[in-house]
């Protein structure tokens, strides 16, 4: 990247963990400096001069630093609307953390601001750069399994929900807002046709008062359904990713230094399709005998390498008019709607019809 390009200067509101990740992920990124932080807890205060930082002594003063261009909001999920819309009135873009706040009646009065203001308003909707989401997009996309019927993304944790605002709901705590959101996100930027019904069911495991896990099926114009799962009492973990074409299958997992870890597997010859009687538990089964070796492949993931930094490249580019934006208001308005299909679905034991 060139390094021509002008510097802008951003502060942190929040500056808990979620906060921090933004601290250390701006510490490397070329043409943006880190000028403050603020948080209503001291110990976080004092853990900015540990690390350089000065902090501002209050959100107001923050918004009043003349050099200060772009403010990310790190808080509790409550907090995001009122605190973005002061700095949008106060002349600042902003990043804020997903989800953006708690409907989607309450993004449209962020959204309205943004349009007044002539500020930048997008959401840090980072897990679009998880390369194991990636690796699965483009095996999906480059029609190596065939016409694809059903998609499942898993996140499965045995720890419940952590003991801070994320189990109260008047903090925008549960799993759908947590993980949720990263997941839908992920499901209509995979899928470019209209979402048609919703159906859902939520888990009240460990925490009656918030949703600890839940269940979608999203069913797509084209008959495609996609099936996202978020659990919190889950001891037995599931692949990231299962992927069902008519011609293969494939499996992709949670990426480390070396990148996502899975395969695919496509059939080679349909015409052996007569099968030898197999013995399985008090029976025997035709129908789900194993191909043979000669009648099917075995491929290995074509991983997708990606760069988060990318999103905050793409914000300041986007504040000067040399890209569109990445993560989109009417993006982000379409995932809060259909966290709402979902609770409703839920609640009413319902299909819920979508688009």
């Amino acid at each position: 990247m060139s390094t021509d390009k002008r510097q802008f200067n951003i502060a942190i509101c929040g500056l808990g963990g979620m906060g921090n990740w933004h601290r250390e992920t701006i510490s490397k990124i070329e043409n943006l400096h880190l000028v403050g932080s603020y948080d209503i807890r001291e110990e976080r205060q004092q853990f900015a001069r540990e690390h350089g930082i000065t902090p501002y002594p209050s959100y107001e003063a923050m918004l009043a630093d003349p050099n200060l261009d772009i403010v990310t909001i790190a808080t509790p999920n409550d907090l995001h609307k009122p605190l973005a819309i002061k700095a949008l009135r106060a002349g600042k873009n902003v990043v804020c953390e997903k989800p953006v706040t708690l409907s989607s009646a309450d993004f449209a009065a962020m959204a309205a601001v943004s349009d007044a203001t002539g500020m930048l308003l997008t959401v840090h909707q980072n897990r679009r750069w998880d390369e194991d989401y990636l690796t699965a997009r483009n095996i999906i996309e480059a029609g190596t399994l065939g016409p694809v019927f059903r998609i499942e993304s898993s996140v499965l944790g045995c720890r419940g929900i952590p003991g801070d605002w994320r189990q109260e709901p008047k903090h925008g705590g549960g799993m759908i807002l947590d993980w949720g959101v990263h997941l839908l996100d992920q499901a209509l930027q995979m899928i470019h046709e209209p979402l048609k019904i919703v159906y859902a069911t939520v888990d009240h495991v460990t925490n009656e008062l918030v949703d600890d896990g839940f269940y979608t099926d999203l069913t797509f114009e084209s008959g495609l359904v996609f099936h996202v799962e978020v659990g919190t009492s889950h001891f037995i973990r599931k692949p990231r990713w299962n992927i069902f074409g008519r011609d293969g299958s494939a499996t992709v997992d949670w990426g480390g230094p070396e990148g996502s870890q899975g395969e695919i597997v496509c059939v080679t010859d349909r015409s052996k399709n007569d099968a030898v009687p197999i013995r399985t538990a008090a029976g025997l089964t035709k129908t789900m005998a194993p191909r043979t070796d000669d009648t099917i492949k075995s491929f290995p993931i074509p991983h997708v390498h990606s760069d988060i930094r990318d999103f905050y490249r793409n914000v300041m580019d986007a504040i000067d008019g040399l890209q569109d934006i990445r993560v989109t208001i009417p993006e982000v308005a379409r995932v809060l709607r259909l966290m709402e299909a979902i609770n409703q679905s839920a609640a009413t034991k319902q299909i819920v019809p979508f688009e």
